[in-house]
């Protein structure tokens, strides 16, 4: 009798093959949609919105549909001039949360004209609340909806450097949005110049850093020194450094600057940047520009100045090589904010003169003995740590070397 075993139908060699292909076809398929999920995702800001207990924006409470009727009616209203324009756009954005809303307003013909004359009205309060209505339209999964609001995409760009940061935001994302339903916004977009439009928003991240900086540098004397450890503002400042180092180094310069006044006066930032691994990143920098690599010594100084088990992290990571990098530069500056991390690290480390001189960094020091701005410190460095631990090095390869007499 046969069994079921060997009844069952068994695929040749090219059929396996063929199934292998097909499944490996299809999970390319899911990630490819998983990841064109993450990548277009939209952004709604509603300033109404509900806040929940873990602090995230839930659900708003929005009011009903609107009809045709009452859309022509709201927007014959809002076109009258009366000091009502505000409420009356907020009504409309209400009823422009809704999917309906949204087909009927853009069928109506000239709704879109009188959205955008409000959107380029001289009175703030009314082009914040068209803008708001235009955002809820950008929300829209219909691309039909999108295509609308292609009449708006050249103001959306001009507002982009706004009166204020909640209005270029709300331009910012309203044009990401749209950018997600339509083939044919995004080839308007492309030529009416959102790229270099982009380009220019990145550096009110530069204010924003600085403006954090210098709240970090106020004197402790006046009573009103601002103190933050939260450790993601640390990643942050990295990710901003790895992202804009190519295109945009002065923003670099931003964040060491942030980091150094983070670093200064908090343990607390020092230990992050060791224990989340961040030095590589930090002594990678020391190859850029001059002021970058000015600043990446001036946080490490901050990170040596701490102590004992900070240089001990710092020597295990090879802050040595990179050092000796620096030294071999002929930028005084430069040279000597290399000297002051090396006289950092020799007090709280004294073995880390050791290993720096079987690197030969008494040589990368010897270059430098000539320099009037930089004589002096070389001297004292080489007095104070580098001979002392030479004499020991001599004295403990002639004790090696000692053949002790035959009994």
């Amino acid at each position: 009798m046969w069994s079921r075993r060997s009844c069952r139908y068994r695929p040749d060699a090219s059929g396996l093959e063929e199934l292998r292909a097909r499944r490996r076809e299809q999970e390319s398929a899911l990630r490819k949609a998983r990841r064109q999920q993450q990548l277009v995702s939209k952004r709604l800001l509603r300033e109404d919105s509900l806040v929940n207990g873990d602090g995230q924006a839930g659900v708003e409470i929005g009011s009903e549909p609107l009809s045709e009727q009452e859309i022509l009616q709201l927007l014959r209203d809002v076109q009258r001039g009366t000091e009502e324009r505000k409420k009356l756009l907020s009504r409309l954005r209400q009823g422009l949360q809704h999917k309906e809303t949204q087909q009927k307003f853009v069928r109506l013909e000239g709704s879109m004209r009188v959205l955008i004359g409000l959107f380029t009205s001289s009175l703030a309060n009314v082009q914040m609340e068209a803008a708001r209505c235009l955002h809820e339209l950008s929300h829209s999964s219909d691309p039909a909806v999108a295509e609308a609001c292609l009449p708006a995409t050249s103001y959306l760009l001009t507002y982009l450097s706004g009166h204020s940061v909640e209005f270029t935001e709300l331009c910012l994302y309203t044009l990401g949005n749209l950018a997600v339903e339509s083939d044919a916004v995004r080839k308007q977009l492309l030529p009416q110049g959102i790229i270099p439009a982009l380009a220019s928003c990145i550096q009110l991240i530069c204010p924003v850093l600085r403006c954090l900086s210098n709240l970090l540098a106020e004197d402790e004397t006046e009573g009103c020194k601002v103190q933050i450890q939260d450790e993601r503002l640390l990643v942050a400042l990295f990710l901003f450094m790895q992202y804009f180092l190519q295109q945009h180094p002065f923003l670099v310069q931003e964040c060491l600057w942030l980091l150094n006044n983070l670093t200064a006066d908090e343990p607390i930032f020092c230990s992050a940047v060791l224990t989340l691994d961040l030095l590589p990143a930090l002594l990678q920098l020391l190859s850029c520009s001059r002021m970058v690599t000015l600043l990446a010594l001036t946080v490490l100084c901050n990170i040596a100045e701490k102590g004992h088990a900070y240089c001990h992290q710092l020597h295990q990571k090879a802050v040595l090589p990179s050092l000796l990098s620096t030294l071999a530069l002929s930028d005084a500056q430069v040279v000597g904010q290399s000297l002051e991390l090396l006289h950092l690290l020799f007090l709280h480390l004294p073995e880390a003169a050791d290993d720096f001189l079987s690197q030969a960094g008494l040589q990368a020091l010897e270059q430098h003995q000539d320099n009037p701005q930089l004589q002096e410190r070389v001297r004292a460095l080489s007095e104070t740590y580098l001979q002392p631990a030479a004499a020991s090095l001599i004295s403990c390869a002639g004790a090696s070397a000692t053949v002790l007499p035959s009994s």
